[in-house]
């Protein structure tokens, strides 16, 4: 089955509405129907809809602007959290993440992805069950899971594609594997997309044209086109890493092919520079560590890895002029990079593609990429075909976790609106 890949609610949808309540854009009714210009009935059964699955509350009577009083509108905070996971090539955060993008019981582990696809969704399905019994997640449903993966992914059915860093994922199914176990809606993307998606909607809301560049053990990109994440035919869209670059000569890169970015400026390349010159680092967060602590070698790759990132991202900025360059990852608050890469693209590029871009480490920090993966999950349940007026309220979700933390504690379907309540 195909599932909607955008991450931005259609107009007047039930996530739109949501989204409005969330941002305290909206607080009642009319407020919503004041601001996307659809029918007061329209409106209103979208509400109750969200009001039965306790994504909503009324919470009380707002001032009078000549008629009844409207009723208060509200986020439940025990109405559901998407589970969210960030994977990086040796590691993965995990998180719970609520309906207004904020991140909830965020941890952080140690796992291999080279263990491969089976082995992960076994551990991944054994995090979410600890998730979901954790004790701040008592009585809250779980909606929905989103995950981040630093490889290809064919984000319509949720299949990795020729991972250059992920043996033996080519073609793993991970959607359909975790939704079957978990029996929740699962969103499978790429980790790049996913920081984009986080980076976007919680911190540059505004900007319609957006790069977000991942730099940890690999490097991506994800793409903000027109105020919504751009994958391109098949998914492919911003992987700058497999780019050749002058610096990186022949070195093999694990795609096949030599002299790729990939070689030079990502974390796991400065790792392996760092080694061969005696310096302990186990990971990119070692890299930045021993910059701050004002390391030479460290400083002087990294400087270097800023100039090659900055000669590639140098042709995406004339081709796609965007308004913002974000930069994010384990390797994102390094100002050596930074600045290095900042030289590079202002030197390189037209005066008309630069005269406005702002180039910044990433505001939503390291949580952007689950925040990403919970409202991008939050966005398919609400845009799934139960999504409707007409549904049942939610029930527990817990089932495949052995927990009755999703029922709706016994809540009655609330009757449709009357004429009178539609008007409020």
């Amino acid at each position: 089955m195909d599932y909607p890949t955008g991450h931005v609610p259609e107009w007047g949808s039930h996530a739109h509405l949501l989204r409005l309540v969330a941002t305290g854009t909206a607080n009642s009714r009319s407020d919503l129907v004041r601001l996307v210009k659809l029918a007061p009935s329209t409106v209103s059964s979208r509400v109750e809809y969200l009001l039965d699955q306790r994504y909503l509350r009324e919470s009380g009577d707002g001032r009078s602007q000549g008629g009844r009083r409207p009723k208060l509108l509200e986020i439940r905070g025990d109405g559901g959290m998407m589970l969210a996971v960030d994977f990086g090539s040796s590691h993965a955060r995990i998180a719970a993440i609520d309906v207004a993008g904020r991140a909830h019981t965020v941890t952080e582990h140690p796992w291999e992805l080279a263990q491969g696809p089976e082995r992960t969704v076994d551990w991944l399905v054994e995090r979410c069950r600890e998730l979901v019994n954790a004790p701040e997640m008592a009585g809250i449903p779980a909606r929905g899971l989103g995950v981040g993966l630093p490889g290809p992914v064919e984000n319509r059915h949720g299949k990795v594609v020729l991972p250059s860093r992920m043996p033996g994922w080519h073609g793993a199914a991970i959607r359909d594997m975790l939704s079957e176990r978990l029996e929740l809606p699962v969103v499978v993307e790429n980790d790049a997309n996913l920081m984009a998606v986080g980076e976007h909607l919680t911190a540059r809301s505004g900007v319609e044209h957006l790069l977000v560049v991942k730099m940890g053990t690999g490097i991506g990109c994800g793409v903000i086109s027109a105020g919504r994440l751009h994958h391109g035919a098949v998914g492919a869209a911003g992987d700058i890493s497999h780019v050749r670059v002058p610096a990186a000569g022949d070195t093999p890169c694990t795609c096949g092919n030599t002299g790729c970015l990939e070689t030079v400026a990502s974390g796991a390349a400065i790792t392996q520079a760092l080694i061969a010159r005696g310096i302990e680092v186990k990971h990119p967060t070692d890299i930045v560590r021993l910059v701050q602590e004002g390391n030479r070698e460290a400083t002087v790759l990294v400087r270097e890895a800023g100039r090659s990132l900055g000669e590639v991202l140098a042709t995406v900025v004339n081709f796609f002029n965007p308004a913002f360059l974000v930069i994010g990852g384990a390797l994102g608050s390094a100002h050596p990079l930074l600045a290095a890469l900042r030289g590079v693209i202002y030197e390189r590029c037209l005066p008309l593609a630069t005269q406005s871009l702002e180039i910044e480490s990433a505001a939503a920090g390291a949580n952007a990429g689950v925040i990403g993966a919970g409202l991008l999950a939050l966005q398919q349940v609400l845009s799934s075909p139960g999504a409707d007026p007409g549904a049942t309220p939610a029930t527990t979700a817990g089932a495949a976790f052995g927990t009755a933390s999703g029922t709706a504690s016994g809540t009655a379907p609330r009757t449709a609106p009357s004429t009178e309540e539609t008007a409020r």
